[in-house]
């Protein structure tokens, strides 16, 4: 059984500059970024000019503990968690990164996905660099100190400069100084916060609000802002910002409590639900999602077709990334495990079942499958977006159109492979009338959903091309 019949993202960033506890902020930033990524979590700090670090695999509260934390003091601290999509999920790759170049130190953590770091890591190794991983992120170090000859806020400008694709950076200098980086298309989050005087970076403004930090405002596309001391300072990209913001993060990836690209994500989801009622409707007993991933859009659906709104799927919230694995008899463990049925609400019903997206469609065949097995009637698909296409190359695991279901089949192939009475999707007109912002058109990446690419990238080249080459 496949788990990970979901996209992943890539990253969850946060950064405090000046606090008198930065590890521990750190540390429950962090915490409420966990969704962002669970394979590796690091927390970098800066003391006496340099940088010390503590990272490993796993999720945020197995890699640090107390004495873990009390040994990471700082004055300023960047921290990471982690998925892969450049580079293996070992602990050499886990993040942040750190540099040491002429008796001065650096530390990065990168949320994105670079489409030539490539290019860009075969002109500095012929000009003699050495990389220590396979991530793109080291790319930016590399190119950073390379840079350094032209004075440190040059060099972040023209670093910046040269990189393409989708990169939200939190940077650390052994000085202290904390720089959060947003690439010119603004792919992903990145957001300025404020607590007692000290200004904190976050890849989501749940983690401001766990730390009960003040909302500032997002990094502009192409932004480079550089905190000390003595304040903030803006620079900018030599590339000219073209906004396009990841329109998944608001159907999938942020978490509902945070507000991104300037927009509550809660709020758009049950828009998006409402949308998808009035386009697909359809007689049932009850609405309901799998949870947790459909179930906002799934309150939105409910209210605009008047049907309830049901939990008929009870999520086991204590199944951890590991588990002892059954013996083969034990058929589709995996999916009861993490879900369980509600029998006596479904047995002779008619649902709606709402999810936010189809990738692989493994998962989604087996519940059906089990639905089907209780004795439910009719079993109605509303997905609360378009069907996925085509890869994404900035950021999320599915580069290529052999992982998405929908690449090689008709909506009708798809109903059919999954065993449902009705299949239908949000259209791309609704689901951006969905989020609310004005121009929608022109301000979201739409590129899974229609082909679109905003930034050009080599297609020979893989997510996994570091490594390969």
């Amino acid at each position: 059984m496949n788990f990970l019949d979901k996209p992943r993202e890539a990253c969850g960033l946060f950064g405090v500059c000046g606090h008198h506890e930065t590890s521990k902020l750190t540390y429950f930033g962090l915490y409420a970024l966990q969704h962002r990524g669970q394979e590796s979590a690091g927390i970098a700090v800066a003391r006496d000019k340099k940088i010390i670090e503590h990272k490993g695999m796993g999720l945020v509260h197995d890699v640090f503990d107390m004495p873990k934390l009390e040994q990471l003091k700082g004055g300023s601290a960047i921290g990471h968690v982690r998925y892969s999509t450049t580079g293996s999920s070992i602990l050499s790759n886990a993040q942040p990164f750190v540099v040491h170049h002429i008796k001065k130190s650096y530390a990065v953590a990168h949320n994105g996905n670079l489409v030539n770091a490539y290019s860009l890591k075969k002109e500095l190794e012929e000009a003699g660099s050495i990389f220590q991983t396979t991530m793109d992120s080291e790319v930016f170090l590399h190119l950073f100190v390379k840079n350094l000859k032209y004075g440190f806020e040059q060099a972040l400008v023209e670093t910046v400069s040269k990189l393409k694709g989708a990169f939200s950076f939190v940077v650390l200098t052994g000085k202290g100084e904390v720089i959060g980086i947003k690439d010119p298309n603004g792919f992903r989050p990145l957001c300025l916060g404020i607590l007692n005087g000290n200004y904190i970076l976050a890849s989501e403004t749940c983690a401001l609000d766990l730390v009960q930090a003040e909302f500032v405002r997002e990094l502009d596309p192409g932004e480079i802002l550089i905190i000390s001391d003595e304040g903030i300072k803006s620079l900018r990209s030599k590339v000219v910002a073209n906004r396009s913001f990841c329109i998944f993060e608001l159907i999938y990836f942020a978490r509902p409590d945070s507000t991104i690209f300037g927009q509550n994500v809660y709020l758009t989801r049950k828009a998006m639900g409402r949308c998808l009622a009035k386009e697909s409707p359809a007689e049932a007993d009850l609405v309901m999602p799998f949870p947790d991933s459909g179930t906002y859009a799934a309150l939105g659906f409910s209210e605009a077709s008047g049907f309830p709104f049901e939990m008929a799927m009870i999520r086991n919230h204590y199944v951890g990334r590991t588990f002892i694995q059954p013996t083969q008899s034990m058929r589709d463990f995996g999916v009861r495990v993490k879900l369980n049925p509600v029998k006596e609400l479904l047995k002779e019903k008619d649902i709606i079942i709402i999810e936010d997206s189809i990738i692989r469609g493994t998962t989604v065949k087996t519940r059906v499958k089990a639905l089907r097995e209780l004795g439910v009637k009719h079993i109605h698909m509303r997905v609360s977006g378009p069907p996925h296409r085509f890869p994404c190359h900035y950021g999320i695991d599915f580069s290529t159109r052999g992982e998405l279901i929908a690449a090689g089949k008709s909506i009708k192939e798809l109903r059919e492979f999954l065993g449902l009475d009705t299949l239908n999707y949000l259209s791309l007109e609704g689901l951006l009338k969905s989020t609310g912002i004005d121009d929608p058109e022109n301000n979201f990446c739409k590129a899974c959903f229609d082909g679109c690419y905003p930034v050009k990238f080599d297609e020979s080249l893989s997510k996994d091309c570091l490594e390969r080459r």
